[in-house]
């Protein structure tokens, strides 16, 4: 999933700017929240956000979710992978296709 140059790339940025003074996990998280709501801006009044936009957004989304995971030494896909399975047992197939219950109700 995580390709291994965009990390590269990312950590190169990051040394660059000598920014991993700031980066502690904390305001790692702060940043993902804020750009998750500045994604969610994009649709504030529209269900279609501009494109370019939003992909920039996500980008930001993305690129603080990928240095958080790095900053906390966990692989991105493992803990993906791991929180579908945990995920996919809560909500079975036969249960849950093509509805939106929370899986205490299913």
């Amino acid at each position: 999933m995580t390709n291994e140059s965009v990390l590269a790339a990312l950590r190169a940025f990051v040394a660059e700017r000598d920014w991993a003074q700031f980066h502690s996990a904390e305001n790692l998280a702060k940043s993902v929240s804020i750009e998750a709501g500045e994604l969610l801006e994009c649709f504030q009044w529209s269900p279609d956000g501009d494109p370019e936009r939003v992909r920039e957004e996500l980008a930001d989304v993305l690129t603080y979710c990928l240095l958080l995971a790095d900053r906390l030494g966990e692989d991105p896909d493992r803990i993906v992978l791991d929180k579908l399975a945990r995920t996919q047992a809560k909500y079975p197939v036969d249960k849950s296709r093509g509805r939106s219950t929370k899986y205490d109700r299913l």
